[in-house]
């Protein structure tokens, strides 16, 4: 399994000789401006955690250029299909066996509404079970106790968690999340976007390694081997 970091929320897996796109914010992203040409992206699934705006401003192109299909909770997944897009809906504690692997929709505390104001169902977050591998994609959410019951159904090999603070957890939040669901591992994303959300990289990195924790943080367009 490949995880490429497309900048702020955004990442491309490719796992089963599929690629799964996760709440594409792109175009609008500058710090993914010249680096990442959505038109290369070419996914067969696509992620989405919940409907704001910076994680789903390119999910209607991305998605109808590449016939792919939208995985989200009910509301979401109908708003898509509503568009013309194919869409498979979830909610929480549910799973389905997709063709490269299965997914877990879980509990993520967090808001959720579209850029005009219109409902977004509750946020989510995402266990991908894909060759043999398991990966928390925790989306936007604060610590919360929910993220306990995670390891009673799966031995993660990478949590992939928000650190950049203000609108979710930080730095040191997410070192607790990383007790909860017991995985030492951790891919951080959501931050440095938005002057709101900017982390020191060093002291960051350092306060996991103290713990004997791993926190990777990916250049724009890097990709990890899980």
């Amino acid at each position: 399994m490949q995880i490429t970091f497309l900048g702020h929320a955004s990442l491309l897996i490719t796992t089963a000789g599929k690629r799964i796109l996760v709440d594409p914010f792109i175009t609008g992203n500058e710090k993914a401006s010249g680096k990442i040409d959505i038109k290369n992206l070419k996914p067969d699934y696509i992620l989405v955690t919940h409907a704001h705006q910076d994680h789903i401003l390119d999910v209607e192109e991305i998605g109808k250029m590449n016939n792919a299909t939208v995985v989200s909770n009910f509301e979401i997944a109908t708003y898509y299909e509503n568009k013309g897009l194919k869409a498979h809906p979830m909610n929480h504690g549910g799973s389905w066996k997709f063709d490269f692997g299965t997914l877990k929709y879980v509990n993520a505390i967090h808001t959720s509404s579209f850029p005009d104001g219109s409902y977004g169902g509750q946020p989510g977050g995402f266990v991908l079970s894909s060759e043999g591998k398991h990966v928390y994609i925790a989306g936007d959410t604060a610590l919360t106790m929910d993220m306990k019951l995670i390891p009673m159904s799966f031995k993660l090999d990478l949590a992939i968690l928000p650190v950049g603070d203000n609108f979710t957890m930080g730095v040191d939040d997410a070192i607790k999340a990383s007790d909860f669901v017991e995985c030492s591992k951790v891919l951080g994303y959501h931050y440095d976007t938005f002057g709101y959300i900017v982390i020191d990289h060093k002291e960051s990195i350092q306060k996991f390694s103290k713990l004997g924790k791993d926190l990777i943080l990916l250049e724009i367009g890097e990709s990890l081997e899980v």
